[in-house]
């Protein structure tokens, strides 16, 4: 039977190198001269360690993160930057986390949709994919298609395509 698997990940690497990227063009920016910008990438927990002088900086900065790992091919939505930054001192602080992985409430809201859709397919949640199977190709199409149309916040990835 066909199946594939829906997940939500992110190439370590390429968020490696948007950090790279980031680093390397403020330290350019003429607004930038000068000023205390650190950024540090935690690779085993998918956070990201911002600080910068002042609130409007650590804006910019998040932008040019977000714009940056974009060209990389990290979906904007990846990036939980909710959490607001803090003054510690003279230095701005701000923690970004990487969503990496489907949580729970995701998935369950992935299955959900499929449901909802009134395709002859099964979903089970497995960990942190959502695993799709079904009778006809097409109708696992229509699956990526309606996930792709939805509005879940979550960027999402189809993987592991079986017939």
């Amino acid at each position: 039977m066909p199946s594939f698997d829906i997940v939500s990940k992110v190439d370590a690497q390429a968020l490696d190198n948007a950090v790279n990227v980031t680093t390397r063009e403020i330290t350019n920016r003429f607004d930038f001269k000068g000023s205390h910008v650190v950024i540090e990438l935690d690779k085993k927990n998918f956070t990201l360690q911002l600080e910068t002088d002042d609130d409007m900086k650590m804006d910019q900065l998040v932008d040019v993160l977000i714009n940056r790992a974009h060209k990389q091919g990290i979906s904007p939505e990846a990036f939980d930057s909710s959490k607001e930054g803090a003054q510690s001192g003279k230095v701005w602080k701000k923690t970004v986390k990487v969503r990496n992985g489907l949580e729970q409430e995701d998935a369950k809201k992935i299955v959900k949709l499929i449901k909802d859709s009134g395709l002859k397919v099964q979903a089970s949640i497995n960990d942190d994919l959502v695993r799709v199977t079904g009778k006809k190709l097409d109708d696992l199409q229509a699956v990526i298609q309606a996930c792709r149309t939805a509005s879940l916040s979550v960027p999402l990835q189809f993987v592991n395509m079986r017939d």
